[in-house]
C-alpha cells in the first residue's frame, strides 16, 4: 500500500526501489510566515483528499551555499516538511526509527541533501525521516523583548520538537514504533540533539541520540542580541521586534550575510574573525535553560543512549571550501589562541605533537578540536560520568585522491553511516568514488547506527565514568596527549 493516513490527512508515496516506499514533503507545521513569523510552530490545516508526496518541499530561507542543493526562492513559505523511507511491506512488529537533523552552521543546507537518503537505511530495517527547519536569523535569531512578546527564543529547535511530535502522533501509520525513536545529526545537527537531550520539551520524545562532530558552543543571550543589533544596523531597519517582523526574509538573509563578510575581513573581530557563525542555540532561556555540557554532567540526559562520533581531521574541510580564516603564521597562530583565551600550554603541545606540520595544520587541528572533537569527547565522557549509556567512535578514512591526500574531515564519514557513497555530489566529500573498502567501511557504520537504534548497541563496548573517550589501538596514544592537553583548558562552554 502506497498510502498512509497522517492526523492531518491521506499521503501517497513513491518507490524509489522495489521494496522501500519514500514520503517527501510532508508538512509537520504550518507555513512559518506572515502572522506565525518568529512564533513558535503552529500546527498544519488538514487537507481533503489524498497528498502526492514525490517531492521535497521548499528549504528554509538561506543563502546558496552547496553544489547541487535546492535554492531557495522568496515565496518558499511551506519549508516546515518532513521525510520518510520505510520498507515497502507492512508486514511485522513495529520498526525502530532514525529521525535525522540536518548540519550547516544553522544557517544554510536542508533535507533534500543526495548524503541523507533513507533508502539503504530502511532496506536494513529503520524507519528514516529527515526534515527542514528554520534557520539563520529566522530559527535562531534574537528578537528584541517586549511586554508579553511571542517571539521565542530557539525557533529551529522548536521546529525539531515538532518534528518529534509529528513522529510520536504519525510514524505507527508507517511502520514506525513510536517508543523507540532515535535522534541524529551532524555537526549543527548533532549540537542539536545535544541540546533536545536536555531540553524539557523534548523529553520522552526519543529514547536515543547519534550525534557526529558536535559543534560548539550555545551562545548567551548577550551576544544573539549584539548579533541582532549588527544584522539590523546592516539591513537599515530599526533594532526594533516589529521592525525585524516587517523585514523581508531575503534581507534579513542578505544582511547576515554581509555581517559575516565583515567578520571575516577583519583579523582583530575576536573568534568571529575564524568561522564567523553568528546564529546558534541560545542558552539561558525558557527553553534551553542551560548549555548541554553543563545541563549533560548534571545528569539531564541520563535516561538517554548516546553514540557520539568525530572526524580526526574536521577542520581540514573549513579549509579546502574557504570557509576557515588561513592562519599562517605564528603572529596570528599567537592572536588566535588570545582571541580563544587558550591556555599558554595548548599551542606548543600541539607543536610537540606536530613538529614538522606548518602553522596552518597546527591551527587547523587546534580549531577543529576546540570546535568539534574534543567539544563532542566531553559530551560523551560527561555523560557516562552522569550515569549514562554512551558510546564513542571516530572517523579516521584517509586515502590519496588525485589532487592529493583525503582527509578524515568534517561531513565525510556521513555519506558512509547512511550508504549513500555513489551519489555524484559525495565525491569531493570522500575523494573520489568509492573503492571496495569504503563500500565495506559503509555497511560497518551503516550496521552499527541500525544496531543501535534497534537495541542501544551499536557493536563495541560504552565508555564509563572512569575510561576515557579517546580510542583504542594505535591512534590512542596521540589522541590521549591531545585530549590531556585540553583537560588543561576551562573549555568556553557558552561565548560572551
Amino acid at each position: 500500500m502506497d498510502t498512509r493516513k497522517t492526523n492531518d490527512g491521506w499521503v501517497q508515496g513513491h518507490r524509489p526501489v522495489p521494496d522501500v516506499i519514500s514520503f517527501l514533503g510532508i508538512p509537520y507545521a504550518a507555513a512559518p510566515f506572515g502572522g506565525n513569523r518568529f512564533r513558535e510552530p503552529r500546527p498544519v490545516h488538514a487537507w481533503e483528499g489524498v497528498r502526492e508526496c514525490k517531492d521535497f518541499g521548499p528549504i528554509a530561507p538561506q543563502s546558496a551555499r552547496l553544489p547541487g542543493a535546492p535554492d531557495w526562492s522568496p515565496g518558499d513559505e511551506d519549508i516546515l516538511t518532513l521525510n520518510i523511507w520505510a520498507p515497502s511491506s507492512d508486514a511485522g512488529p513495529l520498526l525502530p526509527v532514525l529521525v535525522w537533523i540536518h548540519g550547516g552552521a544553522y544557517t544554510f543546507g536542508s533535507s533534500a541533501q543526495p548524503d541523507f537518503d533513507g533508502t539503504a537505511l530502511a532496506r536494513a530495517g529503520v524507519i528514516v525521516v529527515t526534515f527542514n527547519y528554520r534557520l539563520g536569523f529566522e530559527g535562531f535569531g534574537h528578537l528584541p523583548p517586549g511586554t508579553g512578546s511571542p517571539y521565542p527564543e530557539n525557533r529551529g529547535l522548536l521546529d525539531q520538537i515538532a518534528t518529534l511530535r509529528w513522529v510520536r502522533d504519525n510514524i505507527t501509520a508507517f511502520g514506525g514504533d513510536p517508543a523507540n525513536v532515535t535522534l541524529a545529526g551532524q555537526s549543527c545537527g548533532a549540537a542539536s540533539a545535544a541540546c533536545l537531550m536536555v531540553t524539557e520539551q523534548a523529553r520522552g520524545l526519543f529514547r536515543r541520540v547519534i550525534a557526529h562532530s558536535v559543534a560548539s558552543p550555545c551562545y548567551s543571550i548577550e551576544l544573539a542580541a549584539e548579533t541582532t543589533r549588527k544584522v539590523a544596523e546592516t539591513a537599515g531597519i530599526p533594532c526594533t521586534a516589529d521592525a525585524l517582523v516587517s523585514a523581508a526574509p531575503h534581507t534579513l538573509v542578505a544582511a547576515s550575510d554581509r555581517v559575516v563578510d565583515d567578520y571575516r575581513q577583519d583579523p582583530f573581530s575576536g573568534h568571529r574573525h575564524y568561522d564567523p557563525v553568528i546564529y546558534g542555540p541560545v542558552a539561558g532561556d525558557g527553553i534551553l535553560t542551560s548549555d548541554p555540557l553543563s545541563a549533560t554532567a548534571a545528569g539531564c540526559a541520563r535516561e538517554v543512549d548516546l553514540l557520539v562520533c568525530h572526524t580526526t581531521q574536521e577542520y581540514q574541510l573549513l579549509d579546502a571550501v574557504g570557509s576557515s580564516a588561513k592562519v599562517t603564521t605564528d603572529d596570528q597562530l599567537a592572536l588566535f589562541a588570545k582571541d580563544f583565551d587558550l591556555p599558554d600550554t595548548l599551542v606548543p603541545g600541539y607543536r610537540a605533537l606536530m613538529p614538522l606540520a606548518p602553522v596552518l595544520d597546527i591551527y587547523l587541528a587546534i580549531f577543529g578540536d576546540l570546535q568539534f572533537s574534543e567539544y563532542s569527547t566531553r559530551l560523551a565522557e560527561r555523560h557516562a560520568q552522569s550515569g549514562g549509556r554512551t558510546f564513542m567512535s571516530r572517523f579516521a578514512r584517509q586515502r590519496n585522491g588525485p589532487a592529493g591526500a583525503v582527509y578524515a574531515w568534517h561531513c565525510a564519514g556521513i555519506p558512509f553511516a547512511f550508504g549513500n557513497l555513489t551519489a555524484k555530489s559525495v565525491e569531493f566529500l570522500i575523494g573520489g568514488p568509492p573503492s571496495a573498502e569504503d563500500h565495506q567501511l559503509s555497511r560497518r557504520m551503516l550496521n552499527a547506527w541500525v544496531s543501535f537504534a534497534t537495541t542501544g548497541t551499536p557493536g563495541w563496548q560504552p565508555i564509563n565514568d572512569s575510561t576515557s573517550g579517546t580510542p583504542d589501538g594505535p591512534s590512542r596514544s596521540r589522541a590521549a596527549a591531545i585530549h590531556e592537553l585540553w583537560q588543561q583548558a576551562d573549555f568556553p562552554l557558552l561565548r560572551p
